[in-house]
């Protein structure tokens, strides 16, 4: 899936099947729903991947230090450009290496 596709999946009311659990977070997150993304990171968060949409996460929601923590655990560097920007850089890291 390409960047474009997952950003246009986000018009449907459920995000695409084939998504790991990452990419369901950042697509929940998209929608606004910050719990079931949550819930969603948290599903297998001794992966990297999703250590790095937890970190965005909690930093999306003003929580820094539980963020820098996650983006430890993810083996990044905490993020410090807009949200938005780093919600792009994720996904389209992710998906290139789906």
């Amino acid at each position: 899936m390409t960047l474009e596709e997952f950003r246009a999946s986000l018009t449907t009311p459920e995000p695409p099947p084939a998504l790991d659990c990452a990419l369901q977070a950042l697509w929940w997150e998209a929608q606004g729903h910050w719990d079931r993304a949550h819930e969603c990171a948290q599903v297998n968060d001794a992966d990297p991947r999703a250590a790095w949409v937890h970190a965005y996460l909690h930093r999306n929601e003003g929580d820094l230090a539980n963020a820098a923590y996650w983006y430890r655990r993810a083996g990044r560097p905490v993020a410090h450009d807009a949200l938005e920007a780093e919600w792009l850089a994720i996904a389209a890291e992710l998906l290139a290496r789906s």
